[in-house]
């Protein structure tokens, strides 16, 4: 290939002043391609260095249940590669969403994560309902949001597909999905190991080896274990917080039982177990106040002044929860069968699914007594998945058809655990009580009785509510390309489905079995005296009870079914063969559900109409990509958690479902180029414009017309440069950059802690990340050695405020982005 003046001009520029170009481009993240890869997802073998720069666009991905390259789908897609993750050392998505501009994965508590595509998010209200945003593994759902993020292990690639995709995959993904694929066993002896070492005491470390046991058969295991020593310690215990500890594996049989018949059968564990996420106060100790007799306690100002609250980037962190703790223990299998026919191909696909979780953490931010409140979510979940799915081609259609089949058994319990210390400084701040209906107004009577050795405050209280949910979903879909012309193509899609759910609440009487010792043992002493005391009230439900629509001691279910017909349609022209035109219009669904604490509740399902445009390009000549979208959306029904300062019931706040419609206008665009195959520049970015067409808050602001918080803009970009012939082997710099915009407010931003609250902190704002890497490999990349760092410019933001305690006990608090993180890392493949 005859090298053009520009390419030999840069080439010179990058040899000779490659630091200079480094230091002086602009802010840069990934976006270029992972080397070819054969079958089984395995790096191949180095090719021609004057080829790989035209291998642009031409990773294979799965998207459309179909075998195609990149620049063929006409969906808009992008494509995480091993090498992206490698270098940004991320070991889930949630270490790395920033740099895929439109997605947020919320994982300050990995056993309760979010997804956002689009600015479209489901709030986790629990086990009553589904993510709008799909994720799959090999083309199996995972099951809410406790498997929805597991550690990245053997990964090949993630496929991220933006807007509905219900035609395509088992379940709907109403804003769209992402695909996570794996490494399949190949036919050739495989193994490597890595360690990486960083501060906070990061430690990493994963293994794989890949054996074929003869001719047909071959077996391929891998493990990995994640650990740290946590970047925020608690001020008064010592103890460290933001932790990591997860361990897992993953064994993968594959046998070639004909040679038109292969068969997988995939095992997949992972164990977690760490600190919960920190809950920082914004209340500075030196602000409280001393309650008068009989309490003479120190507590936080009530109501709270949001004008004194401190910067949770500085502030000392406080936390007390009893028994605090995430864990999670994950087990799935999948068996895939595919078998071929003279016609096409039939693939089966059973999978089982289970885990259990545990997370309880500290919701009030403080070491104080007297304001303490925690929550705990614990969940277990069971879930068969099987898929049946015919693809072929006939005449001038290339189609995919197939039916599911899901089952879900899921329990969970929801939580709230005081003290009696607090359940006074309730009764006083919200309930308005004199202080003689006190716990601690009779531990000061009783020592006048001589019954000093009693105490009615500093016992423990526990409210709940028990979820049970069993739900069933059946499907039937259709997907053809029908090749009009050699340039012209239609794609016609269509899914059937129906989701059929049975859910129940039970809320128990409150749990204090020291408390109600106490008064069994004392009431009667008491009444001996002549002092008859009623000890109902000491036996309430406070916090879930009847007065805010939880009976106590009532089981209550709910049953129904949803019927949903979805289709889609694509019509996209090939300009050229490089450059590919589409125009689409696509319907998604999401079954609706129930709010696991909202006794009763039931939500009907969301929909949306999603029109779409884009244009795919490639230039070979000029080693350059270019892709971009526009579309719109309109949202129906769309639900959301939101907190309700209950104002007109008890005054304590509670998580309400509301249920919007929303639109938003949006473009995409991706670019890269690699003028040479040392040198890859990328550019990914998205602008979008989401509103409510009609909202009512829960609070009662009218939110029509207002912008529903998703930023203008994101962009994620990146530089990689390689140096060959260095001590026998290559070295390559990676620097990536990622920016996210301002959250948009509107008129209850403030209550749900999302917009600027304070003058002393920023919330909200535009955040930015910058990664980089130096990486050395032999020329056979038998070894390597990295140095990396994550958030090089140590960027902190607060990325909410949460008051679900400061109207109760004045006691708001904040989460934070964790500081840099910097390692080295070693790896031998063998």
């Amino acid at each position: 290939m005859r090298q053009r003046p520009l390419s030999i001009s840069l080439r010179k520029l990058l040899f000779g002043g490659s630091t200079l170009l480094l230091l002086c481009s602009p802010s840069l993240a990934f976006g270029a391609e992972a080397p070819p890869q054969d079958a089984a997802g395995s790096n191949a073998p180095a090719s021609d260095p004057v080829k790989d720069v035209t291998q642009l666009g031409k990773i294979t991905v799965t998207a459309q249940s179909r075998s195609q390259e990149m620049q063929e789908v006409p969906i808009p897609l992008q494509i995480v590669t091993a090498k992206q993750i490698d270098t940004l050392a991320a070991t889930d998505l949630s270490r790395m969403d920033i740099f895929v501009p439109g997605l947020v994965v919320g994982a300050d508590q990995p056993t309760q994560p979010s997804y956002q595509m689009r600015g479209i998010e489901t709030s986790n209200f629990g086990i009553g309902t589904e993510s709008a945003v799909g994720v799959y593994v090999d083309g199996v759902y995972a099951a809410r949001s406790g498997g929805a993020l597991l550690a990245f292990n053997d990964i090949a690639r993630i496929e991220v597909l933006k807007g509905p995709q219900g035609t395509l995959f088992g379940r709907n993904a109403a804003a769209g999905a992402i695909s996570i694929v794996t490494n399949e066993p190949s036919d050739h002896f495989e193994g490597k190991a890595r360690v990486r070492f960083g501060n906070d005491g990061r430690k990493y470390a994963d293994a794989l080896v890949n054996v074929p046991v003869n001719r047909d058969m071959a077996v391929r295991m891998s493990v990995l274990d994640n650990r740290s020593d946590g970047w925020i310690k608690d001020a008064a215990t010592g103890e460290s917080y933001g932790k990591d500890h997860d361990w897992g594996s993953r064994l993968v049989w594959r046998w070639n039982a004909t040679p038109d018949t292969r068969v997988l059968l995939a095992w997949d564990h992972e164990q977690l177990k760490q600190p919960p996420q920190p809950a920082i106060g914004l209340i500075a100790k030196s602000d409280y106040v001393t309650r008068p007799a009989p309490f003479n306690d120190q507590v936080p100002p009530f109501p709270a002044d949001s004008s004194s609250y401190l910067d949770p980037r500085h502030a000392p962190l406080y936390n007390d929860t009893v028994n605090a703790g995430e864990k999670r223990h994950f087990d799935g299998a999948t068996l895939t069968v595919d078998h071929s026919f003279s016609w096409g191909s039939l693939t089966s696909t059973t999978a089982w699914r289970h885990f259990n979780t545990y997370n309880r953490g500290d919701y009030d931010g403080t070491n104080n007594r007297a304001t303490y409140l925690d929550t705990a979510n614990i969940e277990s979940n069971n879930s068969w998945y099987q898929e049946f799915k015919f693809a072929g081609t006939a005449g001038i259609a290339d189609w995919v058809g197939g039916v599911s089949y899901y089952d879900e058994h899921a329990r969970q319990t929801s939580q709230t655990n005081v003290f009696t210390d607090s359940v006074d400084s309730l009764a006083m701040n919200v309930g308005g009580n004199p202080f003689t209906d006190t716990f601690a107004f009779y531990d000061s009577v009783l020592p006048l009785l001589g019954f000093g050795q009693y105490h009615l405050l500093g016992n423990p209280w526990r409210e709940q509510i028990d979820n049970v949910g069993r739900f069933k979903a059946y499907a039937a879909y259709g997907d053809v390309i029908w090749h009009l012309t050699d340039r012209l193509s239609l794609t016609t899609g269509a899914r059937f489905t129906r989701d059929e759910k049975q859910f129940s609440w039970f809320n128990p009487l409150r749990q204090a079995p020291e408390l109600d010792a106490t008064i069994a043992e004392l009431l009667p002493q008491l009444a001996a005296l002549g002092i008859v005391i009623d000890p109902s009230p000491f036996q309430q439900n406070l916090i879930f009870n009847a007065a805010g629509g939880a009976p106590v001691n009532v089981l209550v279910k709910d049953k129904n079914s949803w019927n949903d017909f979805s289709p889609r349609v694509v019509l996209d022209y090939k300009f050229t063969p490089d450059v590919m035109g589409y125009a689409s219009v696509t319907k998604g669904y999401k079954a609706g559900g129930y709010n696991s604490v909202q006794i009763g509740s039931r939500f009907d399902p969301e929909k949306v109409l999603n029109y779409e445009a884009g244009l795919k390009t490639l230039f070979p000549e000029q080693h350059l990509l270019l892709n971009g979208s526009v579309y719109y959306y309109r949202y129906d029904n769309k639900q959301s958690l939101t907190l309700d300062p209950n104002s007109a019931g008890s005054g304590v706040p509670r998580y309400l479902v509301s249920s919007t419609d929303q639109e938003a206008h949006g473009l995409e665009f991706e670019a890269q180029w690699q003028p040479v195959d040392a040198f890859k520049l990328s550019f990914t970015g998205a602008y979008i414009d989401a509103t409510y067409r009609q909202a009512v808050a829960p609070s009662g602001a009218d939110l029509s017309g207002q912008p529903t918080g998703e930023p203008l803009f994101s962009f994620a970009s990146s530089l990689s440069y390689t140096w060959q012939g260095v001590a026998g082997g290559a070295l390559e710099f990676d620097l990536s950059h990622a920016y996210r915009g301002k959250s948009r407010c509107n008129r209850d931003s403030q209550l749900q802690g999302t917009c600027q609250i304070s003058p002393n902190f920023d919330t909200g704002v535009a955040q930015q990340r910058t990664d980089a890497r130096l990486d050395w490999h032999a020329a056979d990349d038998q070894w390597g050695v990295a140095l990396y760092a994550n958030n090089v410019f140590n960027k902190r933001y607060v990325t909410g405020v949460n008051n679900i305690s400061t109207s109760v006990f004045g006691t708001p608090f904040a989460s934070i982005t964790p500081p840099r993180a910097v390692g080295v890392e070693l790896r031998v493949k063998f």
